[in-house]
């Protein structure tokens, strides 16, 4: 089965470019393998695994090139092949631009001691540009892939065939796994990358420079979410300063932290509420947003991410929701 994309009106869309799958290093681009401030690259970027997290395997990496989309195959090609990208990964010379990376990212950091840098996360950008442009956006609403893709405004093209690859990894979830990589899934792992370009360059184009500042700072954040461990993030690149012109204005944005809270056994329920109606309160009365690592993992944790007051107010009101009332 061929997949294909559509434009609204009921056109296909021609951005077919060479798709190449990567069993070993020397199949990728040497400015990729060997990045370098001579030669800065902004790709796309997207993992695909089995309920992939730290626990759960990537099985393929996307790299979306301007000429050429790099399927590099970790079941193939083995842990050297996704090691010989990591100076690429954690390099600031190269831009990544991802739709949602904090699993990816996890999936790196912990099964190949990677740590994603240089993110570019299309999700965030374009809740910033909602902002932006005056749209309000209710908490924990976030932009699919399916949907960003749709919005006219970046792409206006239908995706129809992502749900058909959804419903096969819920009848089979080892469905990336299969050797040799079928037709099918060549184009759907393709797919997954072939337009974040466009996207990224029309959503450059729509950012101020305050919401830049915010998008640079929110992916660092996003990207080490889950990948919490004895040594809190130490091994982490430093998060992006204030820029000085920014510290001038009379609305200078306030720095942003990342907070795991440990949640006590037994008391999650009661923080997240009904039908999350505890955990919805707390967002909608705190500019942060709050993650959990829900049945991936990590357990007994809720993630905090946003200006430090509204982060320490988030926590406090967590914390009252732990209380036991008799």
């Amino acid at each position: 089965m061929r997949f294909v994309l559509w434009k609204a009106g009921g056109k296909p869309l021609d951005h077919d470019v060479p798709i190449h799958v990567v069993t070993e290093p020397s199949q990728l681009p040497v400015e990729f393998l060997n990045p370098s401030a001579a030669k800065e690259l902004i790709i796309g970027f997207d993992c695909e695994g089995v309920n992939l997290c730290r626990h759960g395997a990537l099985c393929i990496m996307q790299l979306a090139f301007p000429d050429a989309i790099y399927l590099v195959d970790a079941i193939e090609g083995g842990e050297s092949l996704i090691k010989a990208c990591k100076p690429a990964l954690e390099s600031s010379y190269i831009t990544k631009v991802i739709h949602d990376c904090k699993r990816d990212s996890e999936a790196l950091y912990f099964q190949f001691g990677i740590k994603l840098h240089n993110v570019v996360d299309t999700q965030i950008a374009y809740s910033l540009i909602e902002e932006q442009e005056g749209r309000t956006r209710l908490p924990g609403d976030y932009i699919s892939f399916v949907g960003l893709l749709a919005d006219p405004r970046y792409c206006g093209i239908s995706y129809l065939e992502k749900e058909e690859v959804r419903v096969l990894l819920r009848q089979d979830p080892m469905f990336w796994t299969y050797r040799p990589l079928s037709e099918m899934m060549i184009r759907a792992a393709a797919d997954d990358v072939r337009f974040l370009l466009c996207i990224y360059y029309k959503m450059m184009e729509k950012l101020n420079e305050r919401s830049l500042w915010y998008l640079a700072v929110r992916g660092a954040l996003y990207s080490r979410c889950f990948c919490i461990n004895e040594n809190n993030y130490a091994d982490w690149p430093d998060i992006p300063p204030i820029p000085d012109n920014l510290t001038i204005e009379d609305n200078a944005p306030e720095e942003e932290i990342l907070y795991v809270l440990d949640v006590p056994p037994g008391k999650m329920g009661r923080v997240i509420g009904r039908r999350g109606a505890s955990i919805l309160s707390i967002k909608q009365s705190c500019n942060t947003e709050i993650f959990f690592g829900g049945a991936k993992g990590p357990p007994d944790k809720a993630f905090i991410i946003g200006p430090v007051k509204q982060v320490r107010k988030a926590e406090a009101m967590l914390k009252g929701k732990m209380v036991d009332i008799y």
